[in-house]
């Protein structure tokens, strides 16, 4: 008896000691192999850093497709990662669709904050009808409210691809949305204006997106003219500076004071073009010549280890130009081809173009890497079926009606966006400078640069006065990947190195092969419909045999 109580008493003790450990120990397993439901180590520590209340409501709800349903699975799944890590973050599923309300009315609400709901065709009952979805979460933090988007804005391709890419980035998507939301902005960037580059307008929506991270101000270098000291520690205030395609040649001494902001450890993205090529031109009067722009960089690039080129890149996997075709009311916009809008993807992606929808440039000029100690990564190229076009050269519309010829594009990938890193060389080393500065340097500290070859690539579009997203072809309805590009290059440079590489993150899904499935289809449904009663027939059989057998004699 008293063996039988001490062994109760023993398991008890074990028992209280194990709630005692697990009270104060934390663990979880992902068995998974791609571990889809764990979060990644910049996840949690954001989570753990977190001291206040968070609310994440999700509006992805109600009756809708299965793909949707399992995206709505995977997002909740990973939010309760996020809330088994930190107990003060907390979600809630809402459908913002109820019994008493119109779907248009709420549709537009959500249009208006910026949360474009989805509108679905469904056939049901052998009719045609439309569903709308709100693919988006609201995450509350301290008074403050943040839009995090649960869909791929990647439109056309087939819905389950889409639902792959959506769970890929759910946890890049709410980890961003909680470093806007609980952290404090730190770094500068400086918007360069005086050199006749884009209006603020064509750029509004790069920069409405990259101040949820950063504090963003123009800055003009003409001031450099009359006190170069002044302008050079106002503009060593910010931690990078984008030059967004000037037109004018920038003189020695606004070169000079770049060159010594970059050599004390400032950061540069250079969206620069060599070649003089509008698109407005060519749709207005039905063709353009492009010719050489003298932006006096040259030596300024080439000792940072970059020559771009005053050539164009011509490339079979292109974006459509839209054009009307017909008069009156039978006018109708088609696309077509247009070889000089290279889709750019690299071929070996990096950290900051791995998972991107493809970025559109218009005109681009090659980039050449030239040897020095400086760490260059491509981040862009065109297709191996590139063609380089010199200039002076006159482009017309009628190259839509031209079939194009494969053998004239063999001049394989050209290099369109490049990052260097390292330690740069002044390019004003043992030359005279233009004037003096405190502290001057001819050898720079650690820090990089982006040269991208089209400034367009930062060009939103406007239409009737309303700023559109980025990467958004109004015309086509073609969706492309240049936001988001700049986005990561910016977060890359500016240190949120880890943050970029949640979007690289890789999840494995079991999707069914249609083509077999279609073909296998009456096979299946044979053995469906038929294999059934089959068995019973055999099994019913069998039982009469053996119990005949069993009890009737011969």
């Amino acid at each position: 008896m008293k063996k039988h109580v001490s062994k109760i008493l023993g398991l008890i003790v074990i028992l209280v000691i194990a709630n005692i450990i697990s009270s104060h120990a934390f663990l979880r397993q992902d068995f998974t192999h791609d571990q889809r439901y764990s979060l990644s180590g910049y996840s949690q520590d954001l989570v753990n850093s977190i001291d206040k209340s968070v609310v994440i409501e999700v509006f992805l709800n109600g009756e809708m497709p299965s793909e949707y349903k399992r995206l709505q699975r995977e997002i909740r799944y990973l939010l309760e990662e996020y809330s088994a890590y930190n107990s003060l973050i907390k979600f809630d599923f809402i459908n913002p669709v109820d019994d008493n309300q119109n779907a248009m009315d709420v549709a537009n609400q959500f249009y208006e904050n910026g949360m474009s709901p989805k509108v679905l065709n469904q056939m049901k009952n052998g009719e045609m009808s439309e569903k709308i979805i709100f693919p988006w979460a609201l995450a509350n933090y301290d008074g403050q409210k943040f839009p995090i988007s649960l869909l791929s804005k990647n439109t056309k391709t087939e819905t389950e691809n889409v639902i792959n890419t959506s769970i890929q980035e759910i946890e890049y998507q709410i980890s961003n949305a909680l470093k806007i939301l609980t952290r404090k902005k730190s770094k500068k960037i400086a918007i360069i204006k005086g050199q006749g580059e884009l209006d603020d307008m064509y750029i509004a929506d790069a920069f409405r997106s990259l101040k949820n991270y950063y504090y963003i101000a123009p800055f003009t270098l003409d001031s450099v003219q009359s006190n170069p000291q002044k302008t050079f520690e106002e503009l060593s205030d910010f931690d990078l500076i984008v030059e967004a395609k000037p037109q004018k040649a920038f003189s020695e001494e606004k070169k000079y004071l770049i060159d010594q902001y970059i050599m004390q450890g400032g950061s540069a993205i250079w969206l620069t073009e060599h070649v003089t090529a509008e698109q407005d031109s060519l749709m207005k009067n039905q063709s353009l010549f492009a010719l050489p722009k003298d932006l006096n960089l040259h030596d300024l690039f080439f000792e940072y280890g970059i020559r771009i080129n005053p050539q164009l890149v011509k490339d079979l996997y292109c974006a459509p130009i839209s054009l009307a075709t017909g008069s009156g009311r039978d006018t109708e916009i088609n696309q077509f081809p247009w070889l000089y809008a290279p889709l750019s993807q690299r071929n070996q992606p990096h950290i900051i173009t791995k998972n991107l929808l493809p970025i559109k440039f218009d005109y681009a000029n090659p980039i050449d890497t030239l040897k020095n100690d400086l760490k260059k990564e491509i981040l862009l190229q065109s297709s191996p079926l590139s063609q380089i076009v010199g200039v002076p050269k006159e482009i017309n519309l009628n190259l839509i009606q031209q079939k194009p010829n494969p053998e004239d594009f063999r001049n394989d990938r050209q290099n369109l966006a490049v990052l260097v890193e390292g330690e740069f060389k002044s390019a004003y080393k043992n030359r005279l400078k233009p004037f003096d500065l405190n502290n001057q340097k001819d050898d720079g500290v650690f820090t990089s640069q982006a040269f991208i070859s089209d400034g367009d690539v930062i060009k939103n579009e406007v239409s009737k006065g309303e700023i559109l997203e980025l990467g958004f072809d109004r015309l086509s309805g073609n969706a492309y990947g240049n936001k988001q590009f700049l986005i990561n290059l910016t977060n890359y440079m500016l240190g949120d190195k880890d943050l970029v590489s949640l979007r690289n993150k890789s999840i494995k899904t079991a999707n069914f092969d249609q083509a077999k499935v279609k073909n296998s289809k009456i096979k299946w449904q044979i053995i469906n419909i038929a294999l059934a009663p089959f068995l019973m027939i055999v099994f019913g059989a069998l039982m009469f045999f053996f119990k005949r057998k069993k009890y009737v004699k011969s």
